[in-house]
């Protein structure tokens, strides 16, 4: 067993165990559930500890691919742990909200990335900015203060992610809705209110507590980090136009810049006949070579 790997005796000693009330239950979490205590759902540890081998399995394999890892949570009781976590393995995050379209309309979410990137340069002493009024100044403050709480922490995303760690999948379902219309892999805790058909890797355990969370993010954190130290180093350009995905409702997923070369693929141009061609052509095969210089 791996350093990463937490043992049976942790998961117990932080609670993971604890599921909801059994009137609020997904049936489709049975085969995750040991007994009932309480008129609470106790959730089967065993299989807990089995999908978070195969999730770390997966993470490993992503992250040595040379593909990024997305860490998303927006409970306010969790949230500063996943943060933290997700800064200390290299990881990418959102722990404020999830923008509506942030993975299906991946493109626009670039420009609003470089305009962030933009603001904060110019905001740095000696930059653009003192050349604008203070009211101009403010406004800008303001913007780029809103674009960098929903956006500092994909920053250096440059294409869409290769898995995606979720805390509580029936919170943010909306990310996990996205992430399936572009075949994106999913990792997530689910308690037994949650639908575990759609996560590749569920894992069972309590969304709640704050101990539960930290064990199981914190085995995923370092699982990317051991992976990071042996994965090779992969240059990206800024754009990361090579291999960023976006999704259509006509067309479906779609390399970037398969509507950019649609739009450059021309018809050839036809080729004109000369003049002297066509006045000879209309005078027949009589016409003497060189009737058309000495006619003009």
């Amino acid at each position: 067993m791996s350093d990463s790997q937490p043992t049976l005796e942790a998961l117990l000693a932080a609670g993971v165990h604890f599921g909801h009330q059994t009137r609020r239950w997904n049936p489709k979490m049975r085969r995750f559930i040991f007994a009932e205590r309480n008129g609470i759902h106790i959730i089967d540890l065993q299989k807990t500890l089995r999908q978070l081998e195969i999730a770390q399995k997966l993470v490993r394999d992503v992250v040595l691919r040379g593909d990024s890892v997305l860490f998303v949570c927006t409970k306010a009781q969790v949230a500063g742990i996943v943060k933290q976590e997700a800064e200390r393995c290299g990881a990418m995050y959102i722990t404020e909200r999830w923008l509506g379209g942030l993975l299906t309309h991946f493109q626009t979410v670039k420009k609003q990335l470089r305009r962030m990137k933009e603001l904060e340069a110019g905001s740095v002493e000696g930059g653009e900015w003192e050349n604008y009024t203070k009211k101009e100044r403010l406004m800008m403050t303001r913007e780029k203060d809103k674009l960098s709480k929903y956006l500092s922490g994909i920053r250096s995303l440059t294409r869409t992610p290769g898995l995606m760690f979720v805390v509580d999948a029936k919170k943010e379902k909306i990310a996990v809705a996205e992430a399936n219309k572009l075949g994106i892999p999913i990792i997530s805790i689910v308690d037994t209110n949650a639908d575990p058909d759609l996560i590749t890797v569920p894992i069972a355990g309590n969304d709640d507590a704050i101990r539960s969370v930290e064990l199981i993010t914190k085995a995923i954190a370092d699982t990317i980090a051991e992976a990071r130290r042996e994965a090779p180093v992969r240059e990206e350009s800024e754009e990361g136009a090579e291999g960023a995905m976006t999704y259509s409702s006509e067309r479906g997923t779609e390399a970037a810049g398969d509507r950019g070369d649609e739009r450059r693929r021309r018809r050839p141009r036809r080729r004109r006949a000369k003049p002297e061609a066509i006045a000879a052509h209309l005078k027949g095969p009589d016409a003497e070579p060189g009737a058309e210089e000495t006619a003009e």
